[in-house]
Formats: C-alpha cells, structure tokens, sequence
C-alpha cells in the first residue's frame, strides 16, 4: 500500500463515515450514556462543553480514522457489505479496543470506574469503526 491510494478511496464513504462517527458520538457520551460515563470519570457534576472549537479535535480524528479504514479497505478490496463487517471488526477489535484498555489501565488521572469507561468508550469505537468500514467499502 502507498499513499497514492488516497486517491482511489471513496471519498463519499469518508465524508459520510465521519458525520456518523460525529453524530454518533454525539448521542453515545450525551442522552445514550453520557451520564454514565461522566460519573466513571470521576466527572459527575461537571458541565460538559457547548458547541464550539472544542469539537474540531474530534471531527478531525474522525476525518483520520475514516480515511485509513477507507485505505485499508482500498488495500484489501473490501467493497461488500460483508468485507466491510470484517475490516470494521478486525480494526476495532485489532486497534481501537487495544489502544482503548491501554489508555484507561494507564490513566495517570485514575477514574473511579475504569472498567465502565474501557466498556462505554471502547463499545463506542468499535460500533463507530464497523459502521464506517461498511460504509467506505460500500460507497
């Protein structure tokens, strides 16, 4: 693989997989589990940032993390709904829930409830992951 194959990516599916990546992390740490995940912070009572710059951060991540999955459909032929499951599965289990149980068992900040933090973030990434290799392998 080369970075030429940014040019062979749907790019569709890349705009489109971080707007669902966006929109659903927007309802994942809000009404969906939002509270919860704040109290396994250690975080409860603390008000959470309005719309603003702040979101940028993520929306950018987003925007990387949907273009190298397009990549790594690109590389592997993914183009069915099928390979897409897959690739979204190996790269959310494989990177994503790897770097997800790293970072909480390491957090300097020790939250109160680590184990519901890996569990609500990690779920998070891996359905977000899923959804959006199905979508640039299909799109």
């Amino acid at each position: 693989m080369t970075f030429d194959t940014l040019g062979e990516i749907s790019w569709l599916g890349v705009v489109v997989a971080t707007i669902v990546y966006m929109v659903l992390g927007a309802l994942w740490y809000g009404p969906l589990f939002g509270k919860t995940w704040m109290r396994a912070m250690g975080w409860e009572g603390i008000q959470a940032p309005g719309p603003g710059p702040i979101y940028a951060f993520p929306a950018i991540a987003y925007l990387i993390a949907s273009m190298a999955t397009a990549m790594l459909a690109e590389a592997t032929a993914s183009d069915t709904v099928g390979e897409g499951l897959v690739l979204g599965l190996v790269v959310g289990i494989g990177y994503a829930q790897y770097m997800n149980l790293f970072s909480v068992v390491f957090d300097p900040t020790e939250p109160p409830s680590p184990a519901t933090v890996a569990v609500v973030t990690g779920l998070y990434n891996l359905i977000s992951l899923v959804i959006a290799a199905v979508l640039v392998s299909t799109l």
